[in-house]
């Protein structure tokens, strides 16, 4: 099975809810930083979490000593990312031929883009453990994400929507370059004067994105190109032609998923 990839579990409400309790924040809140970190999902459509490698951190965490020869990969400036998606794991590759350990430090992960050399502070024992569990859900992404706001306190933050405070604790100083205050205050202002998503629709969108079915988006909104692809799923399985999310469905989603999953072990 190619690394990194799994079954891609998707957010479940129980996960959800216990990190709403554990950081003592709404539900909007927690939708606001979802939405900004990772355009509102953990996981890229092969089913390996979205990761942003960070070649100033593996410089640093290197002593600086792939600078010369691997500058993509290795400087003591930040950028030089490319593409999104896909391509970072590419970078990620190069890294890991040459330290794995600070590679996967190096690296942003899932769906709270927790840096990987944060792997203690979020509760796990070490970052493979960490990386382990980012490849197994949603749900411990998010789990992992709160562990590590909750440990440097950063939900109170959160809870009175002081959206600079937590963002330049959360993605460092130089957070107002990529205006991450306005973007997680625009998002909030969405959720809270509008509806939440759905997180049975959203799971279903991520696993259709998995098996070829193009939502066009993870939003947790059931709108005219989700109930497309939906059709689309239905049509192939067998099931009747509504557009519909049911059971029946989403049962047959998730059983297409894991079937799926086992079957490039």
């Amino acid at each position: 099975m190619t690394e990194f990839a799994g079954e891609g579990r998707p957010l479940g409400p129980s996960a959800f809810d216990g990190v709403l309790r554990r950081l003592g924040i709404g539900a909007a809140e927690l939708w606001a930083v979802i939405r900004v970190e990772t355009a509102g999902v953990g996981f890229l459509p092969d089913r390996r979490p979205v990761i942003l490698f960070e070649r100033h951190w593996f410089s640093r965490l290197t002593d600086g000593r792939h600078d010369e020869v691997a500058p993509e990969i290795s400087s003591r400036r930040p950028g030089g990312y490319g593409a999104r998606g896909a391509h970072q794991y590419e970078r990620l590759a190069r890294a890991i031929a040459l330290d794995r350990r600070a590679a996967l430090e190096s690296t942003s992960w899932g769906l709270g883009q927790l840096m990987g050399l944060n792997a203690r502070a979020a509760g796990f024992a070490d970052v493979e453990t960490m990386v382990a569990a980012m490849v197994e859900s949603e749900d411990a992404q998010l789990e992992g994400m709160a562990a590590f706001i909750d440990g440097q306190g950063l939900a109170p933050f959160l809870a009175r929507r002081d959206w600079a405070g937590f963002a330049r604790r959360y993605n460092g100083p130089g957070f107002r370059r990529n205006r991450y205050d306005e973007k997680l205050a625009a998002a909030h202002a969405r959720y809270a004067g509008g509806s939440l998503p759905s997180l049975e629709v959203r799971a279903a969108q991520l696993r259709l994105t998995y098996l070829g079915e193009d939502p066009h988006g993870i939003d947790g909104f059931a709108g005219p190109r989700t109930a497309a692809a939906l059709r689309a799923f239905q049509r192939r399985v067998g099931l009747p032609v509504t557009g519909e999310l049911d059971e029946a469905t989403a049962r047959a989603l998730e059983e297409a998923v894991r079937a799926e999953a086992v079957a490039v072990v």
